[in-house]
């Protein structure tokens, strides 16, 4: 496999980050808790709005953007101080490695950015997520916890602490 090249999206590629994130809901509903019919109506401010509030993380291959995730800065539970989110890798770029490139490239930019001790939440019955985590060292911390976004629905929490 190619190995990916990674990035931060600027403000000016929220049309890329709108390209990803509703081929993300396209591919993966069950997966996450966005609206694909809601976001799909969202005009360019509101895009650039999500990268003002977050860290886009991005890796493509050959031009083409097979995966990505949010990171969000915060003091969370279990001493996360960033919090994953969106965490996506496109269907047929799965087991390749992407995923793994993209948390490689969080962690050699950790302590500049705060990502020390990364959270991240995955649906309890996303058994694959879980065990890809799992892989890259996260562990489930705490009971589950009832979403909001999805009634009738729960996450587990998942906490990964860089060593120093």
């Amino acid at each position: 496999m190619t190995t990916p090249s990674i990035r931060i999206l600027s403000l000016d590629e929220w049309a890329t980050l709108r390209e990803m994130r509703l081929r993300t809901l396209t591919q993966s509903p069950q997966a996450f808790g966005g609206n694909l019919a809601l976001e799909t109506e969202w005009a360019p401010d509101q895009w650039r709005d999500q990268l003002k509030k977050f860290d886009y993380v991005a890796a493509s291959i050959n031009g083409q953007n097979v995966g990505g995730l949010s990171v969000e800065i915060l003091d969370g539970d279990f001493g996360a101080t960033c919090w994953i989110g969106s965490c996506w890798v496109d269907h047929a770029f799965r087991g390749q490695g992407v995923l793994r490139s993209i948390i490689a490239y969080l962690d050699s930019n950790a302590e500049e950015k705060g990502w020390q001790i990364q959270g991240l939440g995955v649906w309890v019955d996303n058994l694959t997520a879980i065990a890809a985590y799992e892989k890259l060292g996260f562990v489930a911390m705490g009971p589950q916890v009832a979403s909001n976004s999805r009634p009738g629905n729960h996450y587990q929490r998942m906490i990964r602490t860089l060593n120093k």
